[in-house]
């Protein structure tokens, strides 16, 4: 018998002073059995940092040629193409020539050893590469309740997630 995905609910209020973007969301999240609290809050970190009314996950794990969030034009064609781990270089150009734009964010303590094994060939793609602070993603999985609601206040390289059950500052780098 197959394990069944954890199922979490994020009602979100975004406010992006970088790009004036201000929105209320409401998400309901598959947490596949193999993901981690962090890779999942990693996805919906992503997902706030690039909110948009087409933006939606994919099947994700589930799909291991999709992205893990995308947007598509009204056509099908794929707009973004967002990963959130640490794909590679085949996933990388793949994604690149399938989508206008890429973004990686890298989330977990091997993103640093990941990113010197790539670094030098990863500029060959036009894709936008992440790197998100994985302390303040642990943090960020321990406050996270099967139901939530959460303000995230997005600015420079960084988003402060505020709920109930806590806040935590998230900051970034962008390493491509």
């Amino acid at each position: 018998m197959a394990l069944k995905p954890t199922i979490y609910k994020f009602g979100i209020h975004i406010a992006n002073l970088d790009t004036d973007h201000y929105d209320s969301i409401n998400l309901t999240v598959a947490q596949h059995p193999s993901e981690t609290v962090e890779r999942m809050m990693a996805r919906v970190l992503a997902f706030t940092l690039n909110a948009d009314e087409r933006l939606e996950f994919t099947k994700g794990l589930c799909e291991p040629d999709d992205a893990d969030i995308w947007l598509k034009d009204y056509d099908e064609t794929i707009a973004l193409w967002v990963d959130v781990g640490e794909p590679s270089l085949d996933r990388l150009k793949r994604s690149a020539r399938m989508s206008r734009s890429t973004k990686v964010y890298a989330f977990n303590s091997k993103a640093d050893t990941w990113w010197q094994q790539i670094k030098n060939k990863a500029h060959e793609f036009d894709v936008e590469i992440y790197q998100f602070d994985h302390t303040a993603i642990e943090q960020l999985a321990s406050i996270t309740a099967r139901t939530m609601q959460a303000s995230v206040t997005i600015t420079g390289e960084s988003a402060y997630f505020a709920a109930d059950e806590g806040d935590v500052q998230i900051s970034w780098q962008r390493l491509q």
